[in-house]
């Protein structure tokens, strides 16, 4: 495994524990905003960790998890928890079952940092 992946790694397990935090003991601003540019950090950090990433350009991957994320908020709106008949609370949570402009606003605000990661990343040699 190399250093840069060894680094996402370890960002992915350290941002999945601060998420958890958050899910288990924060309301308001800091769970509706940061949770959710964390959560695409998140993705972000995890996806460079599994697989090879192709240098080049840095808008691909931060794009791609923009995409997902407003896929998954936009099947919140629709209902889709409820309309597969989904009651896990788990997965519930982890869906989501509340459309939410801010939401992708702040998963624009998480793949903002994403891409200027990458650009970085792309940059040096560790």
């Amino acid at each position: 495994m190399t250093k840069k992946r060894i680094f996402f790694l370890i960002s992915t397990l350290i941002l999945l524990g601060i998420e958890i935090l958050i899910g288990l003991f924060t309301h308001g601003f800091v769970r509706n905003n940061v949770g959710d540019i964390l959560v695409v950090i998140l993705i972000y950090c995890l996806v460079r960790t599994i697989t090879p990433y192709v240098p080049g350009n840095p808008y691909i991957l931060p794009v791609a998890i923009l995409i997902f994320a407003f896929g998954v908020e936009f099947l919140q709106l629709w209902g889709f928890c409820d309309k597969f008949g989904i009651e896990n609370r788990l997965l519930r949570i982890i869906i989501g079952t509340g459309f939410s402009v801010t939401d992708l606003i702040s998963y624009f605000i998480g793949v903002v940092a994403c891409y200027f990661v990458d650009a970085y990343t792309l940059k040096i040699n560790f």
